[in-house]
């Protein structure tokens, strides 16, 4: 009996216990909230969690997330670009402009570019170079844009075009970038001295021989309608006025407001067709009415726009180059006509240079002949070659399999110096003819301006720009940058670096992670932040002076770039 109600007992807390640690494991599991992430958002999960630990903060914004998960998706090339740039900014001036007001910065007076909150100014903490562990953010991520946005639209007090006093025809020259630059230009110089511009007729004498028409490289409706209000613009001039006067008259270099309203509008009187025989730095950097500068950024970066079939051959290249990820666009300046023109010549052949030199004596149009190749390079004043340029891109951090957009002609020495020099470090080159196939770009052949265009397009839409010489296509890649929210592009010291390469090659620097660590430091300030427009040199006079000075679509700020005050939401 007693063994009989010990077993009950025994078995009545069995129950008890049974009951109580049931209870307990309820009471926890309700209290504790179980998310399961979709398998979508893991790598998102992850990278938050990753940049909490690496950063050290709580704070970590939206934006460095997506920015984390930018990087991840491009280390696997397969990258999908998020909203454009390009879109987000013309949306937002375009809703709500904001006309400029000089105290609205600290910075718009300043006409450097400051560091980049992400790149430390701590030599310990700099990029690892060594162990190929890249910094993300000091690679890829744009520089702080300070809220600048695009202001072109003119002031309340700015009237149509008025009645026109006669006809203006431009004969363009030099290449793609120079006759946009020159085009955007005579638009307001139309407006200035009240004409009617005639569509310009594009280059086809010079080095390139490309026989394109102005509506074969640019949408020519968009051009006319885009400008009906500041300009009137007809394609071709109108029937029966051959008998006409007419004069042709070259205008002065960098010329001002008052000399075309007074020496160039007072041929009115005498002649009502003036043909423009040039059309290359006519006007001025600086110091003309804000309505002029804003009428010149409109011409350039909204009227002249690129044809519909350059514009799709463009954006397929662009996806193309998407499809592996993160990209540079390298405007490689390394042709055989850059190198025969600016008498650089290192690292070339004797039986190179002497080509070169023959090249440059029989153009008559170029004007110095005796160039000391030595001198110009030690001064900055020649393109990077490829295998500096691959020192360069090295020494910032890039991996060897970092796709790259070689934005170019034809390379002196063809794709074997390129695969020696650059190729050797890098893997992935691309070009137009790469991405694409011959019969694709059979339309383009032959037309060197359109070809070019091609090459503008994926660099504007490249996540890095990095062009060896700072030339027409790069100042004017540098400048649409700017003004499409500063994307990130870097201006290579070329003095600088050739100094510190030259170093290496004569023994002088032995450890290859100090030259490195010194290339990185001087691109710290180069890499396309917000800062004015910088003026002429120093004790420079006459043209000198005006050419000396940064170029008006090199950088639009402060005319077309205004600082939005980032308390107001749209």
């Amino acid at each position: 009996m007693r063994r009989r109600r010990k077993t009950v007992e025994v078995a009545v807390i069995r129950r008890l216990l049974t009951f109580a640690i049931c209870a307990i494991a309820l009471i926890g599991f309700l209290s504790v909230h179980i998310y399961v992430a979709p398998l979508h958002k893991l790598s998102r999960l992850h990278l938050k969690n990753h940049n909490r630990h690496t950063t050290h903060r709580e704070d970590v914004t939206d934006d460095e997330i997506k920015s984390s998960i930018i990087t991840e998706q491009s280390s696997k090339r397969n990258f999908s670009r998020p909203e454009s740039i390009k879109a987000r900014f013309i949306s937002d001036y375009k809703k709500n402009e904001i006309q400029y007001q000089s105290s609205a910065s600290e910075y718009i007076n300043n006409t450097h570019e400051q560091v980049p909150a992400h790149f430390s100014t701590n030599p310990s903490s700099k990029l690892n170079v060594t162990s190929k562990t890249p910094d993300f953010d000091k690679l890829w991520k744009p520089p702080p844009n300070r809220n600048f946005v695009p202001c072109v639209n003119p002031n309340p007090n700015y009237t149509p075009s008025l009645e026109s006093r006669g006809y203006l025809l431009v004969h363009t020259n030099g290449g793609l970038n120079q006759m946009r630059a020159g085009i955007c230009d005579m638009v307001a110089i139309a407006r200035i001295i009240n004409a009617t511009l005639v569509v310009p007729e594009l280059d086809k004498r010079s080095f390139w021989q490309d026989s394109s028409k102005f509506k074969d490289v640019f949408d020519e409706d968009h051009f006319i309608n885009a400008l009906s209000k500041d300009v009137k613009v007809i394609k071709k001039l109108p029937k029966g006025i051959s008998g006409l006067t007419k004069v042709v008259k070259h205008f002065k270099s960098y010329s001002g407001l008052s000399y075309y309203q007074k020496e160039i509008a007072s041929m009115w009187d005498e002649y009502k067709v003036i043909r423009a025989a040039k059309s290359d730095s006519r006007l001025v950097n600086n110091n003309l009415p804000p309505d002029i500068q804003k009428l010149r950024c409109r011409a350039c970066y909204e009227a002249l726009r690129f044809s519909h079939k350059i514009e799709t051959m463009g954006k397929l290249l662009v996806d193309r180059m998407r499809s592996y990820g993160l990209y540079i666009a390298l405007h490689l300046r390394y042709e055989k006509d850059m190198l025969a023109f600016s008498g650089c010549n290192h690292g070339l052949s004797a039986s190179e240079a002497a080509e070169l030199r023959k090249i440059r004596q029989n153009t008559a149009y170029w004007k110095v002949k005796d160039i000391d190749g030595k001198v110009q390079r030690l001064k900055g004043f020649c393109p990077l070659t490829p295998k500096e340029v691959g020192i360069l891109l090295t020494a910032l951090g890039y991996s060897s399999n970092t796709p790259i957009y070689i934005a170019a002609g034809e390379i002196y020495g063809g794709e074997s110096r390129l695969a020696s020099t650059l190729g050797s470090r890098f893997s992935m080159l691309m070009s137009k003819e790469k991405l694409a196939t011959k019969e694709e770009l059979k339309p383009f052949m032959n037309h060197s301006t359109q070809m070019a265009a091609l090459d503008y397009i994926v660099s504007i839409e490249s996540d890095v720009f990095i062009p060896s010489y700072s030339g027409n296509m790069a100042r004017a890649v540098e400048g649409h940058r700017r003004y499409l929210g500063h994307r990130k592009t870097i201006s290579p010291d070329r003095k600088g670096i050739v100094r510190l390469i030259d170093k290496i090659g004569r023994g002088a620097e032995k450890d290859n992670r100090q030259v490195y660590e010194k290339i990185i430091e001087i691109h710290k300030t180069r890499q396309g932040s917000p800062r004015r427009r910088t003026g002429p040199a120093t004790g420079a006079k006459g043209l000198e002076r005006h050419r000396s000075e940064e170029s008006f679509y090199e950088n639009p700020l402060p005319e077309c770039l205004c600082q939005r005050d980032p308390s107001r939401r749209r």
